[in-house]
């Protein structure tokens, strides 16, 4: 019985470059393999038909020959049998799983983990910068070894079960995947004599102490790098990296948005409606702040230049002042008997002094008496 063309047996055109046909492939090795159809002696053929025909479009030399002389030009004694292009293939798409495939182990060089640690601040400090001294656990390298987890005067062996690729390939019938060496545990070397100091891991915890600079303008969720300060690397790799993650903590006065400062100013009923002059805070110290005659409550005055200089940039921003309205409480007989005058002139003006109120009430009447 012939041969079908290889081409046609992965559904591809002659010509379709190596990526198509790899994923080809894919698509038909899932659609025979013996695992989705156990019994099938017709898809055992054809998932042995997938598999020939892509080990040898898969290699140039061999699909040069192919396209030149067809099944003649392939030698089968050359091959490696059509297990090996099903296991590369599947080794890609299970890497991840399975500590990865293709050619070659898993370097035992490996960098050390990225730290983070939440420095929290006060409102004051994240405005005008700071330096402040954080303490730290981290893993650095063992000094008796010099990080290579052998005991001081000996040194690490190949592995005898990987031959130092850090990885074994495990053949079950046509599937074929690599994972970590059981004995090496990926490392490609084994330790006979591990170093007291840090028992073969190369790495020892310490705290150390380092003294982080932040700059002006900082607010919640700001992050600042301090690089090779993470955890050392694996058998001399370079070290992580240390994000220090900014928590700014609330304010008794001020709240913050963005480049802007906002206060709440309480004012007496008697300087809301003459005007006057008071004191406001800012975090320079306290400011003049004019109020004019009839200011209403939730009036928002602005202070310019009083805010926050963000730290990219921007320009200085603005401290918003709302003023509220205080109700007097606690009076005497003198001062209610003051206000019930005071009370009754206004009446009398008919709400010259209080538009709002007047207003208000008018539309409450309109709106019962069209309904």
């Amino acid at each position: 019985m012939s041969k079908r063309d290889f081409y046609e047996v992965l559904g591809v055109a002659k010509g379709t470059d190596k990526k198509e046909i790899k994923k080809a492939f894919r698509r038909m090795a899932m659609k025979y393999h013996p695992d989705r159809n156990p019994g099938d002696k017709a898809a055992e053929a054809s998932f042995k038909e997938v598999n020939e025909a892509y080990e040898i479009l898969s290699d140039d030399q061999k699909k040069g020959a192919y396209d030149q002389y067809g099944h003649a030009g392939v030698d089968p004694n050359a091959r490696g049998g059509a297990g090996a292009g099903f296991g590369d293939v599947f080794g890609d798409m299970f890497g991840d799983i399975f500590g990865g495939a293709g050619g070659g182990g898993r370097s035992s060089v490996q960098r050390g983990s990225d730290l983070r640690y939440t420095m929290d601040l006060n409102l004051e400090q994240a405005v005008r910068g700071t330096t402040e001294e954080i303490r730290i656990p981290t893993q650095v390298e063992c000094k008796p070894c010099d990080g290579s987890g052998a005991k001081p005067g000996t040194s690490s062996k190949t592995c005898s079960t990987c031959n130092g690729q850090g990885q074994v390939r495990m053949q079950q019938g046509f599937f074929s995947v690599q994972q970590a060496c059981p004995t090496c545990h990926g490392n490609g070397k084994v330790i006979s004599s591990p170093c007291g100091s840090c028992h073969g891991e190369g790495r020892v915890q310490e705290y150390k102490t380092l003294s982080v600079k932040i700059p002006p303008g900082v607010d919640t969720g700001d992050r600042i790098r301090l690089t090779g300060e993470g955890e050392a690397g694996v058998n001399g790799g370079p070290s992580g990296d240390l994000y220090v993650q900014v928590s700014v903590r609330e304010h008794k006065i001020f709240t913050r948005d963005g480049k802007n400062l906002y206060c709440e100013v309480p004012i007496s009923f008697t300087d809301a409606a003459l005007g006057g002059e008071i004191e406001v805070p800012t975090l320079d110290g306290r400011v003049k702040l004019k109020i004019p005659e009839g200011a209403q409550s939730g009036k928002m005055f602005r202070l310019r230049g009083k805010g926050v200089t963000q730290v990219r940039g921007g320009g200085q921003g603005d401290l918003m002042c709302r003023v509220a309205v205080e109700t007097p409480v606690h009076l005497n007989k003198e001062q209610k008997d003051l206000l019930r005058k005071f009370h009754d002139l206004m009446e009398a003006t008919k709400g010259k002094h209080s538009p709002k109120k007047s207003s208000w009430f008018e539309g409450v009447k309109n709106f019962f008496e069209d309904g």
